[in-house]
């Protein structure tokens, strides 16, 4: 899905990432990122926020957590959306402040005193009885917590196994309940998705979760609650920020844009954010039919994966699919190429061994692998540097 993008706008990154597993240094079903890349896509997105207005918290799920990538990221971007709790303490640990907990996963009680003590600064809550818990503990630890309302999206854009919020219908109910609660204070809402690249131009759209939150903000208004956030997630990059703007979002959550991989990124070469992270992994068997097999582990089932190019020919196979039922311990190949690294055509079946290395570009979320995460520096100086090998929940290894 990105590697056309990389070998053209981060060629650097796809060789160092050959060459660091060509020599043993990274393992196969490692996730390479260029944190130069990062760190430069989050001062990007700091500036234009700036200049709308809009705050943003910057999300790591699909980084793996990784503490040198949270680290890079806060020194342009300080504050962090976590979506559950172990996020949190990893944002945590490596010095972001919590700007939202909760969301997309409700805090469990048996965490929220912890939580709780680093002053988030909004808690989210997506029924009563959450609202009840986080007021308990907030009183209990003497102090008053912002919460954001999570208003219930509409089925048609609510992602199976993200269900949950206040419908819109029950919103006045659930604020009376919440407004006679001692230890919280209504902030504002959130939903998601509120925007959705559209699948042929890659263009960001909002949703009619979207439209939801903007008249349940107006409903809270009606009730007297003043200075009430909005913060609208998905597909935030440099592109949307000013439709969030026009919108009236007060907050984006940028994730896939610190990594330059939104769906629109590998529609437009163009877009500012550069690609910042490639999969490296090796050929394991090939079977009788010719069809060379890869190492799996990080093979995400929404990845849409299409090529591989094979460091050593320099020759792209397609990458064949898998259901998303079954593990990835293997990804087949083709059995003949289809191109060549510097675009000249080929098609006769590929010389392939066992070993050879491997690098693909595609969405991902890490924290859902079983994949290694190396970080590297210095690409654009030509001074390219290993700094840190982690697991996928940012553990270092």
């Amino acid at each position: 899905m990105f590697l056309d993008t990389v070998l053209a706008r981060n060629p650097e990154l796809a060789e160092a990432a050959a060459v660091l597993h060509d020599r043993g240094a990274v393992p196969p079903d490692t996730y390479v990122v260029d944190r130069d890349a990062v760190e430069a896509n989050a001062e990007l997105l700091a500036r234009e926020a700036q200049r709308l207005g809009l705050g943003l918290w910057f999300v790591v799920k699909h980084l793996g957590r990784n503490p040198e990538l949270i680290r890079a990221v806060a020194r342009h971007l300080p504050e962090a959306a976590a979506i559950d709790a172990p996020e949190a303490r990893a944002l945590n640990a490596a010095g972001a402040r919590p700007a939202n907990v909760g969301h997309l996963v409700q805090i469990p009680r048996r965490a929220l005193p912890e939580v709780l003590a680093w002053r988030p600064s909004y808690v989210t809550v997506f029924d009563t009885d959450n609202a009840r818990a986080v007021s308990a503990e907030a009183v209990r630890q003497s102090t008053v917590q912002d919460v954001l309302v999570r208003v219930e999206g509409d089925p048609r854009s609510v992602y199976p196994g993200q269900e949950g919020g206040v419908p819109l219908e029950r919103l006045d109910s659930f604020a009376e309940a919440a407004e006679a609660l001692p230890g919280i204070r209504i902030a504002g809402v959130t939903g998601f998705p509120c925007l959705l690249c559209d699948p042929r131009t890659g263009t960001p759209q909002p949703t009619t979760t979207f439209a939801l939150l903007r008249k349940a903000r107006a409903q809270l208004a009606g009730r007297g609650h003043t200075g009430l956030r909005l913060s609208a997630p998905s597909a935030t990059c440099v592109a949307s920020l000013p439709l969030l703007s026009d919108l009236g979002a007060t907050h984006g959550e940028p994730g896939h844009a610190l990594t330059g991989t939104t769906p629109l990124h590998a529609l437009d070469q163009k877009q500012p954010e550069r690609p910042a992270y490639v999969y490296v992994t090796e050929v394991s068997h090939t079977l009788a039919d010719g069809r060379p097999a890869l190492h799996g582990g990080g093979f995400y089932p929404r990845a849409d994966i299409r090529d591989a190019l094979l460091y050593r020919t320099g020759t792209r196979l397609r990458v064949g699919g898998i259901p998303a039922e079954n593990i990835d311990y293997y990804r087949l190949l083709s059995a003949s190429g289809h191109g060549h690294a510097d675009g000249a055509p080929r098609s006769a079946r590929t010389d392939v061994r066992a070993g050879d290395t491997a690098v693909l570009a595609f969405r991902t979320q890490i924290f859902v692998t079983r994949s290694n995460v190396a970080v590297v520096s210095g690409l654009s100086s030509g001074a390219p540097e290993l700094t840190g090998l982690y697991g996928p929940l940012g553990g270092a290894l």
